[in-house]
Parts: C-alpha cells; sequence; structure tokens
C-alpha cells in the first residue's frame, strides 16, 4: 500500500508500554497505518479541523492515544467505548496521557521507576515523555465509555470521523442467526452517524463486509489485515 499522508518518521516515544500504557490483550496498531487510516478519513471528511472522533471497539485506547498526539491540532472531541470492562480502565489512562495533568503524572511514576531501577529503559521512556508534553498545544475533549457496539448506542454528539480496528476473535466471530458482528455493528454505528460522517474499520482480510448504510470509498490490504473506509449512502 502506498502512504500517502503520514511520512515514516520514528514513531518510537509511541510505543505501546513506553510512555503509553501497555498490557497483555491490550492490542496495539501501527503508528504509521493508523495515522495514514485517520489521515484518509480527513480526505473524504467535509470538516478538517475540530474533528469529533469515536472509536466503538478501543480496547485500551492505544490508537486514540496515539491519533490525539499525532493530529492533535485537527481534533477537538475523542469519544471511546469497549465491551471489556478492563480494556475501559486502561483506555481512560491512555487518553489520560492527552492532558498535561496526566501526562506529568505519567512523567511522576517514569522518574519514580527510573530512581528505584534506574534502567535505560526508563531513562528512554522519560525522554520519550518530555517530547510527547511539546506535542499538545491544546486539551482534547475525552468521553471514555463502556458499550456493546452490536446495540442501540446512546451518543449525541455530532460525529466526524469513526476508527476501529476489529480484532481476531472479537466481533469477527460474532455471528448473529444471519447477519456477521461486522454488519451489526455497521448498522448500529450507522444511527449515530450523519451524512458527513466518515467510517473506517481496519479487519481481518478475509472478512466479507455486506451493508445496507454504508458506502465504501476505499478498500486496502495490508498482510493479514485490509481497513475499509466508508460514507453513508
Amino acid at each position: 500500500m502506498e502512504y500517502k499522508f503520514c511520512e515514516n518518521d520514528n514513531f518510537e516515544d509511541y510505543s505501546s508500554g513506553r510512555v503509553l500504557y501497555g498490557n497483555r490483550g491490550i492490542p496495539n496498531f501501527p503508528v504509521r497505518l493508523i495515522n495514514e487510516i485517520f489521515r484518509r478519513c480527513i480526505y473524504y471528511c467535509e470538516n478538517k479541523s475540530d474533528l469529533t472522533v469515536y472509536d466503538p471497539c478501543c480496547g485500551g485506547g492505544y490508537s486514540l492515544t496515539v491519533l490525539g498526539l499525532c493530529n492533535n491540532e485537527v481534533i477537538a472531541d475523542i469519544l471511546g467505548s469497549d465491551i471489556d470492562k478492563r480494556m475501559i480502565e486502561y483506555a481512560k489512562k491512555n487518553t489520560d496521557l492527552l492532558s498535561q495533568a496526566g501526562l506529568k503524572k505519567r512523567i511522576d511514576e517514569i522518574e519514580g521507576m527510573l530512581q528505584l531501577y534506574s534502567k535505560a529503559s526508563h531513562s528512554e521512556a522519560l525522554e520519550s515523555a518530555k517530547r510527547i508534553k511539546d506535542v499538545i498545544k491544546h486539551e482534547i475533549n475525552i468521553d471514555i465509555f463502556e458499550a456493546d457496539c452490536t446495540i442501540p448506542l446512546n451518543i449525541d454528539k455530532k460525529i466526524d470521523i469513526i476508527i476501529t480496528d476489529v480484532p481476531y476473535g472479537n466481533l469477527v466471530d460474532w455471528k448473529g442467526e444471519h447477519e456477521s458482528g461486522i454488519y451489526v455493528m455497521m448498522k448500529q454505528l450507522s444511527k449515530i452517524a450523519n451524512p458527513s460522517t466518515v467510517l473506517a474499520i481496519s479487519m481481518d482480510k478475509h472478512e466479507k463486509v455486506n451493508n445496507n448504510e454504508w458506502k465504501r470509498c476505499e478498500k486496502n490490504i495490508i498482510g493479514k489485515r485490509k481497513f475499509e473506509i466508508y460514507k453513508l449512502i
């Protein structure tokens, strides 16, 4: 796949477990790729700034936090939901890093670990955290909540971009009587979208997507995964 909008920069500051919180079972997404997908969404989006971004399968909030840091100047609101309470706890911790207060708390935490263990990894994490601190030009409004995106969602904000990664074994394996989990999710997302909303879904490349509400703008395959971008019909 050709990258059109995201340069091949050094993204090690955003590595999972370095400054951003990581743990077993918490999915992460390639930093360059999630930014490329997001910026392709902006291309299709009527709004180009003050964006409201929603991830209905946010997991530990890694992708949302990366997007908030790398695109701080154009995002006004971030919403994230997940069905897993444990993931929601981590998503709140990660997206809290988008605030100066939350990042200062993380810096204090890393400094404490550095004093205790004197590990090079902690020293490197501290330098990364200080660089990230300079990235935050304004604070994004954050709302992280528990929700099942295959049933009606209680969201009243006007959403510009919905972007999510459906991990294998989550919605991909969930089957209704006649409909796939992704189909059901897209149906529910159409109810909270508006005519200008852009939807991007990353999924297993073998997943077949059929729906009556969304028109596909593009599809790209990367290894064993693919992402598709849609707008409402």
